[in-house]
């Protein structure tokens, strides 16, 4: 075979894989690569509501009741979980303005269920970063030491598909140190 024809096969295979895409993309068909049929998307709007907290908030921690779980496998961030299309829960932090050498007060995320649940979260920076376990007695926690300021996109998932209302599970979010609890006003 020529090196010409190889060429021209090369153009025609790199036609038909774009063309693909465009068609599919003009059909609404949504691309996954982890098989995912129905994958998390951080654009829906939260099915528990949001909320925006600055550094320093109180009550510490909030909390909020979630329904854990869904019918969407996802392995985002490294864990496998069923979780919902739509975001849990929307957080709008804004993080401790420092001097370079000084640490930040972390930030907490964490899950507190009867079931084994995990823990989904799409930072600001769109990363996104998932957790099982973490938090102990089957509670998933994440915890950042330099947390961004921006929208945090959470999902709270489970081990199996779960029926449309979900389990029951607490979400919170937390910068003190795990055991710790604001003091109670008198």
């Amino acid at each position: 075979m020529s090196v010409q024809t190889t060429f021209r096969l090369f153009v025609c295979f790199l036609f038909v894989c774009f063309a693909c895409l465009a068609l599919s993309q003009v059909l609404g068909v949504n691309h996954t690569w982890a098989g995912e049929l129905n994958p998390p998307n951080p654009k829906l709007k939260p099915r528990h509501g949001s909320v925006e907290l600055k550094h320093g908030f109180t009550p510490d921690p909030f909390t909020k009741p979630v329904s854990a779980g869904g019918d969407s496998k996802t392995e985002l961030g490294g864990v496998k979980a069923f979780v919902t299309n739509s975001p849990d829960f929307k957080l709008h932090f804004t993080a401790e303005v420092l001097a370079v050498d000084q640490l930040p007060a972390p930030l907490r995320i964490y899950v507190e269920s009867k079931a084994d649940t995990t823990l989904l979260v799409n930072l600001p920076d769109g990363t996104w970063v998932a957790n099982d376990d973490g938090g102990g007695n089957k509670n998933p926690e994440l915890r950042f030491g330099r947390p961004q300021t921006g929208w945090y996109t959470i999902w709270v998932g489970t081990f199996q598909k779960t029926p449309v209302e979900g389990v029951a599970a607490t979400l919170h979010i937390s910068e003190l140190p795990p055991g710790k609890t604001e003091p109670k006003k008198k």
